[in-house]
């Protein structure tokens, strides 16, 4: 009785020599953990975040759009004079990549003191509205820039090439916001024949000026030379090889192509305008020729070139900001052109001046 005694009392003093040797060792491990973080802590906040040599000194920006500089610092939060370290780039990156603009964005940090910032921005196919007819996009509301994504933009600086853009009109079933992107069908499929029309021949023959979506089923275009054409929605690629056939057609037999319904596979409805030299040969009047002037008693009337749209009342049309391409005739079967309207005005010939005694 007396030794099971003693041998019990032993095995519990070794068992907490044991136990206290454990608790002693994790101690110490806590202890070195615990200091190397701090000393770690501190020299990382005396050698980098409290560092001058690793102050942000420059911030580098290289866009290919329209951003500038201060809207991209602003909406990056960024701003030089702060460590380089406290920057967090992945929420630059982010708020970056949110903007309407921005396509592709980098965001690199250059030791010991650079940010350098890349953006491939959108590039805008076409304006997009909601309304049937506009003056001038550039001043207009409701109206955006599309890129070929179908993304919607509102560009605070607009540049002279968004001029010639294309117009997308009557897109009223479309909820048009800065960001967002197009679900409409028509929209989708006026994005989609402006990207098969910018082909080879289509490109040079046939360029799109507007595209009427209004009508809900079909979209009926007009290019450049006031070709009016209709598509439907469906098998695009096949309705410009159509478009193609016609086209070359009316240059072959020298005829102006005025209106064509591609719906149609068959029997396609097509209406030819006149030639420009017929156009010409019908606006000159050989009588006003010989025209004589009762006042001045002298021969035929001179002729002087004016600008139409300087002439108040005289019925011509002027282009606007939008340009020739978007211009149109009131009431007038000619095709407009890109080559400025004049009309012909009498210019009284000038006396001669008598010579003394005569």
């Amino acid at each position: 009785m007396l030794d099971v005694k003693v041998r019990s009392r032993s095995a519990t003093q070794q068992r907490n020599r044991r136990i206290l040797v454990f608790v002693s060792k994790l101690g110490l491990a806590l202890v070195i953990v615990i200091g190397v973080s701090l000393g770690v802590r501190e020299g990382a906040r005396r050698f980098f975040f409290e560092n001058p040599d690793y102050r942000l000194t420059n911030i580098e920006v290289q866009t290919d759009g329209t951003l500038q500089r201060e809207q991209i610092l602003k909406t990056a939060e960024l701003r030089e004079g702060e460590n380089i370290f406290a920057v967090n780039l992945g929420r630059a990156h982010d708020r970056l990549q949110e903007l309407p603009q921005v396509d592709d964005v980098q965001v690199v940090r250059q030791l010991p003191g650079e940010i350098d910032i890349q953006i491939v921005e959108r590039k805008p196919v076409a304006w997009i509205t909601g309304e049937k007819e506009i003056i001038d996009p550039f001043a207009t509301d409701g109206v955006f820039l599309v890129d070929a994504r179908g993304v919607l933009m509102k560009e605070k600086k607009l540049l002279p090439e968004y001029l010639g853009l294309p117009l997308i009109l009557g897109c009223s079933s479309e909820s048009l916001d800065a960001g967002k992107v197009v679900e409409s069908p028509e929209a989708k499929a006026a994005l989609e024949l402006l990207r098969l029309s910018t082909r080879s021949f289509m490109q040079t023959r046939f360029q799109i000026r507007e595209i009427d979506a209004s009508k809900g089923y079909c979209l009926v275009v007009t290019d450049k030379n006031w070709t009016r054409a209709t598509f439907g929605f469906d098998d695009l690629e096949t309705q410009l090889q159509r478009l193609e056939k016609f086209l070359v057609y009316s240059d072959d037999t020298k005829q102006e192509l005025a209106t064509v319904n591609l719906l149609v596979q068959r029997n396609i409805p097509v209406t030819f305008g006149k030639s420009p030299v017929d156009v010409i040969n019908d606006t000159v009047d050989p009588a006003a020729t010989r025209f004589r002037d009762d006042t001045a008693g002298q021969g035929p009337r001179i002729l002087k070139a004016m600008p139409a749209h300087s002439l108040p009342g005289s019925g011509a049309f002027s282009a606007g900001k939008l340009g020739a391409d978007h211009a149109k005739p009131p009431g007038s079967t000619l095709r407009a052109t890109t080559h400025p309207i004049r009309r012909a005005i009498p210019v009284q010939p000038k006396k001669k001046e008598k010579r003394n005694g005569q």
